[in-house]
């Protein structure tokens, strides 16, 4: 059976009785329909005083463009904790129909190791992403009505917020808007993010309670004066009616796994060119219902888990207490140079020459002071004599490794995992970051460079440099940094696989994000828009006369 097969041969359990495993009343959930609900942001301030659970963190070596598991480890990490005795919560981000409709599939996990409804949280869900979307747009609309009005001092050539759209359009990065003469607007260029990688879903995913969300509305950018004086949501007014947009989809969203284990799933920002991991809210609130909450952040270490152990669990005010990377042996062979038409062929050599990509993100990890372990996410297709060679690989290098079999057993064959995090996570745990929270933006940007990527240089383009001297002269040079880059390589270069040393990072570009709190270094051609595939998964999706849909997956 495929994926959605086994999905619907599953029975969900009422979202209140998922709940009540929680400690949580009928009264403390919304209930949208009879599988989902949402959980108000008054719980959290009730359980204030509790202690919290730990935390592992789930991340990856680089991946394939099909991903390598890391939603489906997650998912059966946090279910086999719960064959254990140990309560646990799974806390994960909302698909984007971007990547649902384009090349990856929907994000509800795999196999026995899925959260359900899957067609319901992979499609529309309870419409958080719509609400971000339409947020953004609203102050989108703002901005060109304040251009038209003149109702504050903004320069039409020095727009810096774009559009937003949960969707794969290639058509929409560079775009223009008011043509048709006065009554239309001002006709200028503009562009198209997906509403992943808007800075509103970063302030929806980084903010403690609606008033700090309104704040961090508040102070978003969105371009700057004659006099170069930088212009603010709050500068329009706008904060307020983005916020009631946002009302009701700041409550974190509760689900359940196949096997019935609480899920929140909250938020969507990606991590190549976002921080890449579910709302604080969601993590803080399951951190106070349960004794294990399992996280997942984005794409490789290099993005998603260096983002969440340096950025997200400082917002948060997290404790990391171990952190899992997941591999499979389709990734080592790809990043061992194998043609990924025949990634399902056997071949070790290919596995020991990728071998090398994971050692760099287990060895980093490492570094955070944290206990680390590999998880290899088992395929159909996987050799004994693949399966050896690798366990002979961690060996020889001192990793530990055990093998996930989550997606054919769910919970069960996630158990040795769990097993090995409940023996060796501490209580307590003193983070060893990459950078201080106090050094300029081109430290941070080198440290990460030079640590995680493994690089010996950073240059900077022109328009990095000029982008640099209004950071400064602003007084945002020390905030966070979020580096955009691909995710198919330690470096910028996503044909630069394996191990890559030495090689040169270049910044093009740096953004504030202002209201999110951090600044986006944008390394290599990274696009902010995805485009669709030419057999994208759209073709494969359809719906029968009784109205049940066919190939979501």
């Amino acid at each position: 059976m495929n994926d959605q097969e086994i999905a619907r041969s599953v029975k969900l359990k009422p979202i209140t009785e998922i709940g009540s495993m929680l400690g949580l009343q009928p009264e403390e959930i919304v209930p949208y329909g009879k599988f989902m609900g949402k959980i108000p942001l008054k719980k959290l301030q009730e359980l204030e005083g509790k202690p919290d659970g730990k935390l592992v963190l789930v991340t990856a070596m680089n991946p394939t463009s099909a991903g390598e598991g890391k939603t489906t480890t997650s998912i059966g990490l946090s279910m086999a904790f719960n064959r254990l005795g140990v309560s646990s919560v799974v806390t994960l981000r909302e698909p984007s129909l971007g990547p649902v409709m384009g090349i990856k599939g929907g994000a509800t996990g795999g196999g026995r190791a899925q959260i359900g409804p899957m067609e319901e949280i992979n499609l529309h869900f309870t419409g958080d992403i719509h609400a971000v979307t339409s947020a953004h747009n609203l102050l989108s609309a703002m901005v060109d009505a304040a251009l038209k009005f003149s109702t504050v001092d903004l320069d039409p050539t020095r727009i810096v917020w774009p559009r937003a759209m949960d969707m794969n359009d290639r058509a929409l990065r560079q775009i223009v808007v008011g043509l048709g003469g006065s009554v239309n607007g001002y006709p200028r260029e503009d562009e198209f993010v997906i509403t992943a990688a808007s800075e509103v879903m970063a302030i929806f995913c980084l903010s403690k309670n609606l008033q700090d969300l309104k704040e961090k509305l508040s102070r978003i950018i969105v371009g700057y004066s004659k006099r170069r004086h930088p212009v603010t949501a709050g500068d329009l007014r706008a904060h307020g009616a983005m916020a009631v947009l946002l009302k009701d989809a700041i409550n974190p969203n509760l689900v359940q796994t196949l096997e019935h284990t609480p899920a929140l799933v909250h938020g969507g920002p990606f991590a190549n060119i976002a921080h890449g991991t579910n709302s604080v809210l969601a993590t803080k609130l399951a951190l106070k219902l349960s004794d294990v909450v399992v996280t997942e952040a984005g794409f490789g270490a290099d993005l998603g888990g260096e983002k969440f152990l340096d950025f997200v669990s400082r917002v948060g005010g997290f404790d990391v207490n171990g952190i899992v990377i997941v591999a499979s042996l389709k990734a080592l062979k790809y990043h061992g140079g194998m043609d990924r038409r025949k990634l399902n062929n056997e071949d070790t050599s290919a596995i020991e020459r990728g071998f090398e990509n994971l050692l760099v993100h287990y060895e980093n990890m490492c570094s955070f002071g944290v206990p680390v372990v590999v998880a290899l996410n088992k395929f159909d297709t996987d050799t004994n004599r693949e399966l050896e060679h690798f366990e002979r690989l961690c060996g020889s290098y001192g990793m530990d490794c055990i093998v996930n079999d989550a997606w054919a057993k769910g919970g069960e064959g996630a158990i040795d995992l769990a097993k090995w995090l409940l023996q060796r996570m501490p209580d307590q745990v003193v983070l060893k970051r990459v950078y201080d929270e106090e050094d300029h933006i081109t430290d941070k940007i080198e440290k990460i460079a030079k640590r995680v990527y493994r690089a010996s240089e950073v240059v900077y383009s022109k328009e990095a440099l000029l982008a640099l001297k209004t950071i400064e002269r602003l007084g945002f040079e020390r905030l966070p940094v979020i580096v955009a880059k691909t995710q198919y390589s330690l470096s910028d270069d996503p044909k630069l696989l394996g191990a890559p040393k030495n090689h040169v990072i270049t910044i093009k570009d740096l953004k504030v994000a202002a209201g999110a709190g951090f600044m986006v270094a944008v390394a290599g051609n990274i696009l902010l828009m995805p485009g669709l595939p030419q057999e994208s998964n759209a073709k494969k999706l359809d719906i029968d006369e009784e109205g049940r849909i066919v190939g979501l997956f």
